[in-house]
């Protein structure tokens, strides 16, 4: 039998919802690049790797993986990654994520000093129509407002969104919405947010989900989901940066300087930039 190549007939067992992976891409066996970027990327992921394969034809696969923060920094440091009965062992060539994550794997010398690239503020993504009249952080503590939250132990975002309701209405609107409507059932604890938070609204299981504003502009713009934003002003809102670093003794250290060199230069910015990104 021969080995896997890159121009290799693939058998197709994509079976929606059974067997439909959204955030593994590409071929971790024969890639000359593995990329762990932070799960809010998911929406720029395909035209930024496109745009970067194009600069660097020999560069030619790449997998990459949109996974909540936490649970990547976990996989960086040697873990092994679980869906379901599939069980894979990946080594990242680049690891993408806030600074705060990242700050221990360069500590430890698992990473090398990362580099910032992009800029990302909150928003409320509600129902078209905004069913229940929600216009501010403050609303989410209404009775009977179900809320999807991130997890604070996995997604980075869930710490802006504390810090943000704080701003909003001091430590009482963060314990109203973070600790008593937890205990009530109107705030639910996302696992993978940048997927559930959205699925949730679609389907009526909750009714507001605060998040990152490029994945409110995906939702309303990108795909014209039945979905509204909510714009948080700006003495509320809080801004949160994205970073990514090479990691140590990495397999393929000249792709992974490269793919670096393209998100911090002017086409990677612009593309992050469509997108509703700062840069």
């Amino acid at each position: 039998m021969s080995a896997p190549s890159h121009t290799c007939t693939a058998v197709d067992l994509t079976v929606p919802p059974m067997n439909a992976v959204a955030d593994l891409h590409g071929d971790p066996v024969i890639a000359e690049l593995v990329l762990f970027m932070n799960g809010n990327q998911f929406m720029v992921m395909d035209e930024l790797v496109a745009a970067f394969q194009s600069e660097h034809p020999e560069v030619r696969g790449v997998f990459f993986e949109t996974i909540p923060p936490g649970k990547l920094v976990a996989q960086a440091r040697g873990g092994t990654l679980q869906m379901g009965a599939l069980r894979l062992s990946v080594a990242p060539d680049v690891v993408a994520a806030g600074p705060r994550l990242l700050q221990p794997l360069c500590e430890d010398q698992i990473i090398e000093e990362p580099v910032l690239y992009a800029r990302n503020d909150l928003a409320i993504l509600v129902s078209a129509g905004n069913p229940k009249g929600i216009t501010c952080l403050a609303d989410l503590a209404k009775p009977g407002v179900r809320i999807a939250m991130p997890n604070l132990q996995f997604e980075g975002v869930a710490e802006l969104i504390a810090q943000a309701l704080e701003k909003a209405g001091g430590p009482r609107l963060r314990q109203a919405v973070l600790d008593e409507k937890v205990a009530s059932g109107e705030t639910l604890w996302t696992q993978i947010h940048h997927r559930e938070s959205a699925l949730w609204l679609e389907s009526g299981e909750v009714d507001a989900c605060p998040l990152w504003s490029t994945e409110a502009r995906h939702h309303c713009v990108d795909r014209g989901a039945p979905m509204e934003t909510i714009t948080i002003p700006p003495e509320h809102n809080v801004t949160g940066s994205y970073g990514a670093a090479l990691v140590s003794g990495c397999a393929h250290p000249e792709a992974a300087a490269a793919f670096l060199d393209f998100i911090v230069g002017p086409d990677g910015r612009g593309i992050y930039a469509r997108h509703g990104f700062s840069v």
